[in-house]
């Protein structure tokens, strides 16, 4: 039997989802943001939380 095809698994896998909601103006600075630093709004809120809880 041949191994299996596909990604190898994570150690850490992004696999939980929360929402927020955000007024117009925090979303456009956000956005801007990540397209001023190439990131995805969701790689920003976690920078964000790590910030928050004093971790790299």
């Amino acid at each position: 039997m041949s191994k299996k095809m596909g990604r190898p698994k994570k150690d850490n896998p992004i696999n939980i989802r929360t929402t927020v909601r955000l007024d117009a103006e925090t979303d456009k600075q956000l956005t801007e943001y990540c397209i001023k630093n190439n990131i995805t709004k969701g790689e920003a809120v976690r920078m964000g939380v790590h910030l928050l809880l004093g971790k790299k």
